[in-house]
């Protein structure tokens, strides 16, 4: 399970380079693992309890749009990019196909298939 200090450097690294925590997927055992830090640790982003524990980080691009990564929140970095409008109409759909896509993944690499 990842500490919340590695968490901490993690947000760090990502807002040195532009990026804004927006929201917060965590398991009941990180929940539980962080205990009173989620808050603070998490300010402005949107918490939500889920099966996989990830951080979804934005910004925005040169070339319009807004690039959103969903960076798994482990020891071993894993991290995928989406390109999104977040205007248009499918947003909540592409960023949801992107955490199963990270879901699936993270079980392949667990389970080495």
């Amino acid at each position: 399970m990842i500490a919340a200090a590695v968490i901490r450097e993690i947000i760090s690294v990502y807002s040195k380079h532009g990026w804004t925590l927006r929201r917060v997927l965590h398991s009941a055992s990180l929940e539980k693992v962080l205990e009173k830090e989620s808050p603070v640790l998490f300010a402005g982003a949107t918490i939500k309890t889920s099966d996989i524990d990830a951080a979804w980080f934005s910004r925005d691009t040169n070339a319009g749009g807004t690039a959103w990564e969903i960076r798994h929140l482990s020891s071993a970095p894993f991290a995928l990019v989406v390109v999104i409008d977040e205007k248009s109409g499918n947003f909540e759909d592409i960023l949801l196909d992107t955490e199963d896509r990270l879901r699936e993944t993270v079980g392949k690499r667990i389970t080495g298939h």
